[in-house]
């Protein structure tokens, strides 16, 4: 009787593994889920996600949709946003680089570069999350950052 619970439990656990698709190891098999970000079609990047800094539990509200002008995105960063009283609102523009890399140029006052985000898609993550380093253009310090995807899909022309 144990065996037939162990074996079942066994069955069970794989079942579950399988049903989370790139979730798991089986996302380098799955032909769905590209291994690096030149092979992820640009809509796959329109939508929200979240963008956390240094490794800290807060949280910045990312907005991706298409770029007007070119094969890249254009959207938003809004930084505390659950303070509406120190919220702040910048603009992004990007795309996937030569190398592979997400290239994002951020702006505070839509003229000026102030900060740089480049990242590479994590392996695994079926196009869902990025982690790379954030350049403040007004210091020149570097910060880790991790950008997920929160919302089920491309959010079509935005």
């Amino acid at each position: 009787m144990k065996t037939t619970k162990t074996a079942l439990l066994a069955l069970l656990v794989g079942a579950a593994g399988a049903l989370s698709g790139c979730a798991t190891g089986l996302a380098a098999n799955d032909p769905n889920c590209p291994a690096d970000a030149r092979q992820l079609p640009l809509q796959s990047l329109y939508g929200q996600w979240e963008a956390r800094f240094d490794n800290l539990p807060a949280v910045a509200a990312v907005q991706l949709g298409k770029h007007p002008d070119y094969d890249g995105v254009r959207g938003t960063i809004t930084r505390n946003a659950n303070n509406p009283a120190r919220a702040s609102v910048a603009q992004l523009a990007g795309d996937v680089d030569d190398e592979g890399a997400l290239a994002i140029d951020e702006s505070q006052d839509g003229r000026a570069i102030s900060g740089v985000w480049s990242g590479k898609l994590q392996a695994g993550s079926c196009g869902r999350e990025f982690r790379g380093t954030w350049r403040n253009a007004a210091d020149e310090s570097t910060h880790p950052f991790v950008l997920s995807k929160t919302d089920g899909g491309p959010k079509g022309k935005q």
